[in-house]
């Protein structure tokens, strides 16, 4: 939807939202399937308040409230993204057009009523409304525990005034949620993977589950609200479910990458040339300085987007990350300096401490807490293989030439 029609919206609708007593108000969480962007690949979760006058006359109104609203036109809006410092929205708008914009995108949208009373229902209304003003509907977006999802249900725990107890989760952690979620899209997984660090590795409760709108929408269909009561019969959130907008509960995904292309199989590429020259190398006595080259600038420039992430950003999960003992600014000297014979030695010393450094990452990471993507122990092989490789060949040739220079 059009972000001017969307911020238009968010200004006049609040001003609909005035006390009538003798409305029926009624509120209910509605989730949407999957979509094919990036941003959408754990669905996405909205609040609907409808108003009637009574139960016979047309509605006073039906508006969806929306926490997922962004711009891309903000200047600077990828570096802000990156540091960790993007502000969304809170939006009010029809129904209708929530409904039309799913249904063109053909992805699921399943409504749940909440079973509030009409006192609790009145107060959500006015918690929604005081979110919607200016001053309040821009916020600080965490991708794991401030998103869409989570300000609906503390809205909700807010105004039944008592909290929702969920049901007990199986054992996860936010990687391992968001790698089911990102299946089909394993480059963006890697790319979670190398920036977040070992924050988004331990044990998570069943309501940081929720972070993910598709998540909170299974658990809510059989949490209770806390009764407020000792002895009190728990009251279940949701006292109906319906499809709003039919479609395939599993989204609009695009289908997998193919193996080959994927991080993995792009590694299983790699390491393969990676032993294939090494053999040639060690065989030849020489190194293949544009393969090393080429490789550790990469790891160059993967280490300045981690240094970056790590010392700037204000992503929670970004430091500590483990993977700095492999990636980082220092990879430049075996890319620059394998090219500049005064360089040798300084090369040859890097590799000794980065061959360490590689062994202790592999042998460790188990320690540190950090799950590594399947793809990065067969990188760090190809690193550990040059590594080892221009150690043997600098070796030899000392040797040779003090061999040769003996009187």
């Amino acid at each position: 939807m059009n972000h001017f029609v969307r911020l238009l919206l968010a200004c006049l609708l609040p001003f609909g939202f005035a006390a009538n007593s003798a409305a029926a108000l009624r509120v209910s969480l509605l989730t949407c399937a999957p979509g094919r962007e990036v941003y959408q690949l754990e669905g996405h979760t909205a609040l609907r308040l409808i108003e009637t006058p009574d139960s016979t006359t047309q509605n006073d109104y039906d508006i969806v409230v929306n926490w997922g609203v962004f711009d891309f036109t903000t200047p600077n809006f990828v570096y802000r993204f990156v540091k960790g410092a993007t502000d969304y929205m809170a939006v009010a708008y029809p129904t209708e057009l929530f409904v039309e914009e799913y249904s063109r995108e053909h992805r699921r949208v399943t409504e749940q009523v909440i079973d509030l009373s009409p006192m609790q229902a009145q107060r959500l209304k006015e918690l929604v409304a005081e979110n919607l003003r200016p001053e309040n509907r821009t916020y600080r977006y965490n991708y794991v525990k401030d998103n869409c999802a989570t300000r609906p249900l503390a809205l909700i725990e807010a105004a039944a005034g008592t909290s929702i107890q969920l049901p007990d989760p199986p054992e996860s952690t936010f990687r391992r949620d968001m790698t089911r979620y990102h299946a089909a899209y394993p480059w963006y997984q890697f790319g979670i993977d190398l920036a977040l660090g070992s924050g988004i590795d331990h044990p998570i409760t069943s309501r940081e589950q929720t972070f993910a709108p598709v998540d909170l929408q299974q658990k809510l269909s059989s949490a209770v609200f806390i009764p407020a009561t000792p002895g009190e019969t728990p009251r279940p959130v949701v006292s109906s479910t319906s499809i709003l907008v039919d479609g395939a509960p599993e989204g609009t995904a695009d289908k997998p990458t193919p193996w080959p292309l994927s991080p993995m199989g792009v590694a299983v590429i790699l390491l393969v040339v990676t032993v294939l020259l090494s053999i040639r190398d060690i065989r030849a006595h020489s190194l293949s300085r544009w393969f090393d080259s080429v490789l550790y600038s990469a790891f160059f420039l993967a280490g300045c987007v981690l240094t970056f992430l790590i010392f700037v950003s204000e992503h929670e999960a970004t430091s500590p990350n483990w993977l700095y003992l492999w990636l980082n600014p220092l990879c430049i000297i075996p890319a620059a300096g394998i090219w500049i014979k005064k360089c040798r030695r300084a090369v040859y010393c890097y590799q000794i401490c980065n061959f360490a450094a590689l062994t202790v990452l592999l042998a460790g990471s188990h320690f540190f807490g950090q799950a590594l993507n399947t793809a990065f122990p067969l990188l760090v092989l190809c690193d550990m293989m040059r590594s080892a490789t221009y150690m043997y060949i600098y070796k030899k040739h000392s040797i040779h030439h003090i061999l040769t220079n003996r009187p």
